[in-house]
């Protein structure tokens, strides 16, 4: 296991755990966080605990043009009840993030830290939110870096109404033009909408170019 000092470098991600942790320690600075997320690593720790850097193999990732959009939810984005907005409140949708339940997880990896870095991420245009409105309510959205490479890296979603999180992912990625998106580890609701596993190699050769 490497520990990390003040150097920002990390370890070769071929080094990583089988489950695929690569590091502990260091800072949520912006310099560690943007040269992390170039390099296929991001933090992922609980309150508590040190800070876990990783980088999996496979990597769960989305590629734009293989999309799945049910029809219920092509219903309901034809319905348009909804108003969905691009970093027009980063702050609120991480802080929604961090307070949604999650099936499994007794508490959030959103700490108070993680929000406040990546609020300086998105304050220096390398974080992006999308939101989704009823009216006045802020009723879902998800966040991410944004790499400039062509590759989106999605952190996380919320949603208080059926459905809200998926109309801002679906939206957001059918009105942007990146090759792919990283969801970084699978889930079932990624899955049905699309996203699958490739290697830790093939997606390294993704931020190289």
């Amino acid at each position: 296991m490497h520990l990390l000092n003040q150097n920002i470098k990390f370890p070769d991600v071929s080094k990583a755990t089988e489950d695929g942790l690569l590091a502990i320690g260091g800072d949520l600075s912006v310099e560690r966080l943007v040269y992390a997320y170039k390099h296929g690593i991001f933090p992922w720790f609980s309150e508590g605990e040190p800070i876990l850097w990783w980088s999996p193999n496979p990597r769960f990732v989305l590629f734009p043009e293989k999309l799945k959009v049910s029809k219920s939810m092509k219903q309901v984005l034809r319905n348009k009840d909804y108003v969905v907005t691009l970093n027009k409140d980063f702050r609120a949708v991480i802080t929604e993030c961090s307070k949604a339940k999650r099936n499994g997880q007794a508490g959030t990896w959103i700490t108070n830290d993680m929000i406040e870095a990546y609020v300086q991420l998105h304050q220096l245009g390398y974080a992006t939110s999308v939101e989704v409105w009823d009216r006045n309510d802020l009723i879902g959205g998800f966040y991410g870096v944004d790499l400039e490479n062509g590759v989106f890296c999605g952190e996380s979603m919320f949603a208080k109404k059926s459905n809200a999180s998926k109309v801002a992912f679906i939206t957001f990625i059918q009105n942007t033009n990146y090759k792919l998106i990283d969801c970084q580890v699978y889930t079932n609701h990624l899955e049905s909408l699309g996203a699958e596993e490739i290697s830790r190699e093939i997606f390294m050769e993704y931020l190289r170019v």
